[in-house]
């Protein structure tokens, strides 16, 4: 009999369901938005909602369901199954996830940092096979770390191993992870929006900043560059200390591709070791848009 798995991959913006077999095949799924706004208990609901919805539609009962896996933003407790209070989750504190869903399906439930799952799936999945040390790097909502070192995941002593989101790399600059001139401030979502806001004197997401420089706007084009820059200094960092092989970057740096990986790499070039710089790729993740979904699964599965 296949093994069903279940991957919950929480995020700041939406929140998806999916089901998939042990290889983190995608059989089917559902998104909806999050809704942070409305706070923990309607997101949760939701998914409910959608675990069930899954199984209905695929004729699969819980039995047939081996684990649960669930992707968040950190800081959490992985052991326990806590999300304490993620800054890109505002008012999910000490939500205790895990016993909520296990009273619910009484499904065995891993609960993991969203970049350790992520790290996880690149390493096992994606463009990470083979390597003994990779750094994943989300660039989404937030901009968070999961760290493979010596062929192994390390979550720290109380699983914040990874979050260079509050690594501040300016003394001013757009606020991310309730920091200015943090690296989420400047590198991820929320940031690029910030910096949208001070140059076109409106609101814009970073979706639609990157269309706009993928078509050739020059403001935008500025815009991606500058975020590009701190992510290299960003990157430099991480790599004078842990010495990685290979980083794999999530989220924008997939759909912006070089737009935003070239300025990056130029400033590692400069500002890196030289010995560590060249031994180290920067590329954007494989699994692509899918990687929330595989990540989660990858929680479940692994």
């Amino acid at each position: 009999m296949m093994k069903n798995y279940l991957g919950v991959d929480i995020g700041g913006t939406k929140t998806a369901v999916v089901l998939g077999t042990q290889e983190a095949k995608i059989i089917d799924k559902e998104i909806f938005p999050t809704r942070v706004e409305r706070g923990p208990n309607f997101a949760i609901t939701n998914i409910k909602k959608n675990i069930y919805k899954l199984c209905r539609r695929n004729n699969l009962s819980l039995k047939r369901i081996k684990k649960i896996g669930i992707s968040c933003g950190g800081p959490l407790d992985s052991q326990k199954g806590v999300i304490l209070s993620p800054p890109n989750l505002p008012g999910w504190d000490n939500i205790p996830l895990k016993d909520i869903l296990q009273k619910e399906f009484n499904i065995p439930i891993n609960l993991q940092n969203d970049a350790n799952a992520g790290a996880l799936a690149e390493w096992k999945f994606g463009v990470g096979k083979g390597y003994l040390n990779l750094i994943f790097l989300t660039m989404g909502t937030g901009m968070g770390a999961g760290l493979i070192l010596n062929g192994k995941l390390y979550s720290g002593t109380n699983d914040l191993a990874g979050e260079v989101g509050h690594i501040r790399l300016d003394k001013d600059g757009p606020i991310g992870y309730n920091k200015k001139g943090s690296f989420e401030g400047f590198c991820s979502g929320g940031g690029i929006a910030q910096l949208a806001k001070k140059k076109f004197k409106k609101n814009l997401t970073a979706r639609t900043v990157g269309k706009a420089a993928l078509g050739g706007d020059k403001i935008a084009l500025s815009i991606i560059e500058e975020s590009g820059y701190y992510l290299g200094q960003g990157l430099a960092i991480l790599i004078d200390i842990l010495n990685p092989e290979i980083i794999v970057i999530g989220g924008i740096a997939v759909r912006l591709g070089n737009l935003i990986l070239s300025p990056a790499r130029e400033i590692v070039r400069k500002e890196a070791l030289p010995l560590a710089a060249e031994k180290c790729r920067i590329v954007p993740a494989k699994l692509g848009e899918n990687i929330g979904s595989i990540a989660a699964l990858c929680v479940a599965i692994l």
